[in-house]
């Protein structure tokens, strides 16, 4: 099973226990409220959506990482096709990054910025 897979799947276990933030304005709304633990954008998300995540996140210490495309990572939640899903629980979103291998510093929003527009 490769990365992403057990990413998605991690994803939907954390949407089943309620752990989880998906849609811009939900993600927006967890960062603010100190809740989110890590933030998965879609590689295709647009420009403007990628922008209000980021400036919400600011100066904010939560890690992020680009995934897949907005289909996949709505499936992987059992929603519509969304651009951010934010998990709430710390003891999944470590088990997301280290999947994703995240095992040093997060990645700054600029950084996921720049890669989804690659």
């Amino acid at each position: 099973m490769s990365p992403a897979s057990r990413v998605y799947q991690l994803l939907g276990l954390a949407r089943r226990a309620g752990a989880v933030a998906h849609g811009t304005e939900a993600v927006r709304e967890a960062i603010r409220n100190g809740e989110a633990r890590l933030v998965v954008l879609a590689a295709d998300a647009s420009p403007a959506q990628l922008e209000k995540v980021r400036r919400t996140l600011g100066n904010r210490p939560v890690p992020q990482a680009s995934l897949g495309d907005r289909a996949a990572l709505g499936v992987a939640v059992g929603v519509a096709p969304v651009s951010a899903v934010a998990v709430t629980n710390a003891s999944l979103a470590d088990r997301v990054s280290v999947e994703l291998g995240h095992v040093g510093p997060a990645r700054s929003a600029d950084e996921v910025v720049a890669a989804a527009k690659e």
